[in-house]
């Protein structure tokens, strides 16, 4: 290894284990990085990217095993080291930001005391030099209050918030090396905005080498020196960031590019489906929905946008009877909708239904698609046995899966799969209404623009109407005929999509389009010198 390289990863082969055999998962992989570089790694999911994430820590999930290769960290093959040795350098030498921070602290301890776990286990400060360390990392990472933040726990803070605290968490021990998996990928664009900027800032300031993994092509844009390309766990290609940006080689590389060029025809306008009416909400005391109209034309798509805490997924439990609203009224085809769930009948339950954002925890990992799809069909339809397995199979073939799955667990499909699966146990209520609630910002953009062109047929053939909550603009972009503006439990603005992407714009809608990252390297930085 040369002086100034950290991580040199040689022929690496990994396999995992599944329908009882073994499946090669990365395919002789090569990486170089050296200290204070940032690589990129893209691709579709099952490319192999976050498996190759965690190998560069000598780490392999359950059902995994390195075959073949060396992983050389600061010329020690981790690979060869037994756990202990290997634990020596995780949290300490190396750190992983994981893409779901909600789900990855402890809810039962302070936000401070997890940052500086690492730091006082492998006795690097001690636990007063720890804790001003950790408040010295908030304020790097524009923390609100970083000097008392630290005393609250993982729920009374942001989903922003808390990506930023594993970012302070993960530069506690001053790593040479940081895996980012995905790290952005849930957050709306201005809060991506000021993370991405945050974790920028810091690898620079400590020089730390990072590998940044993202099915986001312009969020790696900011953030890597030269990017890698996987597919089928093979790289495809490897080129300094503004070449791959420019000048891709592999016609792979060229359709991930391309990948969301969707286009939506427009729809005949038609009269409302629903009407939410001078709405109100509030969580306890805390009002969250003030005065909220929202019309939605039947077979047409409505996207709601906005940042976190806007509003976005308030509305839609308002709609759907989980959260009855302290004023105002909703209709539902000129009548009045109950506003409990429990007080409306079961043909006003079937006709409105929800796809909810993260398949993996809106579906029960032990039922097979066989009695996911087919509790809704007995329960709203009465169907049962050979009428539901029928009907089962009809469903699958809708969301273009065939009967092969019809018996697998939730664990054995894929993200794009899953959301398949919660897509068509919807669709067996036979609704007019759906809520999207987030559907597509977990997935990889291949997959997205799956399950898009997958909805949009839907909507064609079945007549069916969507709100589409999403932070994602590129999306509403492609899929929607209205777009509902929202920010801090109001709508800002509202009306066909020409309309709101059209300048001149309110303030808050400048500042959500204004964010909205570019597949240029500089775009970050100069959206930050024109905010200063």
């Amino acid at each position: 290894m040369s002086q100034d390289t950290l991580l040199e990863i040689k022929g690496l082969k990994i396999q995992g284990f599944s329908d009882e055999r073994w499946h090669d998962i990365v395919k002789g992989v090569d990486v170089t990085l050296k200290r204070g570089q940032v690589m990129g790694l893209i691709g579709e999911s099952g490319a192999g990217k976050s498996t190759l994430g965690l190998a560069a820590m000598g780490f392999t999930q359950p059902g995994c095993k390195i075959t073949g290769g060396q992983i050389l960290f600061d010329g020690v093959d981790l690979a060869q080291l037994s756990e202990t040795e290997k634990r020596s350098y995780w949290g300490n030498r190396i750190t992983y930001v994981a893409q779901s921070a909600a789900a990855s602290f402890n809810p039962a301890h302070r936000l401070i005391d997890q940052t500086t776990a690492s730091t006082l286990r492998f006795g690097k400060k001690s636990q007063a030099e720890a804790m001003d360390d950790a408040r010295a990392l908030y304020g790097e990472l524009n923390l609100p209050n970083p000097d008392t933040i630290g005393d609250r726990y993982p729920h009374q803070v942001s989903g922003g918030q808390l990506q930023r605290v594993m970012t302070a968490m993960a530069m506690s021990p001053r790593p040479d090396l940081i895996i980012f998996d995905e790290p952005t990928t849930a957050l709306d664009v201005t809060t991506q905005v000021e993370v991405l900027t945050a974790m920028r800032k810091i690898v620079e300031h400590f020089n730390t080498a990072a590998i940044y993994i993202t099915h986001d092509l312009a969020v790696v844009a900011q953030m890597a020196d030269f990017i890698k390309v996987l597919r089928y766990g093979e790289e495809v290609e490897e080129a300094e960031t503004r070449k791959m940006l420019t000048a891709p080689e592999q016609d792979y590389t060229k359709s991930l590019w391309s990948v969301r060029a969707l286009a939506k025809e427009p729809m005949p306008e038609q009269e409302p489906i629903l009407k939410i009416k001078n709405i109100d909400a509030a969580y306890g005391k805390v009002k969250v929905l003030h005065n909220v109209d929202i019309s939605v034309p039947r077979g047409s798509t409505v996207a709601v946008v906005g940042e976190s805490g806007s509003g976005k997924s308030t509305t839609a439990r308002v709609i759907t009877g989980l959260l009855p609203p302290s004023a105002g009224d909703i209709e539902y085809e000129g009548q009045p909708l109950p506003p409990k769930l429990q007080d409306r009948s079961k043909d006003q339950k079937r006709r409105i239904q929800m796809i909810y954002q993260m398949a993996d925890t809106a579906m029960n990992p032990r039922q097979t698609v066989r009695e996911i799809i087919g509790r809704p069909l007995e329960f709203y339809l009465g169907l049962r046995g050979q009428a539901a397995e029928k009907r089962i199979l009809e469903l699958l073939e809708m969301i273009e899966l065939d009967g092969r799955f019809i018996d697998r667990l939730p664990g054995e499909l894929s993200g794009g799969q899953k959301q398949r699966i919660c897509i068509a146990r919807a669709l067996a209520a036979e609704p007019d209404f759906i809520i999207c609630d987030e559907v597509t910002s977990a997935l990889d953009q291949i997959v997205q623009e799956g399950i898009l062109r997958l909805l949009m047929r839907l909507q064609k053939e079945l007549n069916l109407t969507y709100l589409f909550i999403t932070h994602d603009i590129s999306t509403v972009r492609a899929i929607s005929d209205q777009v509902v503006v929202m920010n801090l439990g109001r709508v800002v603005e509202q009306g066909t999509k020409n309309d709101v992407f059209s300048p001149p714009h309110p303030e808050y809608t400048e500042l959500l389009l204004s964010s909205v990252p570019e597949m240029d390297p500089d775009w970050l930085t100069n959206l930050n010198a024109a905010r200063a």
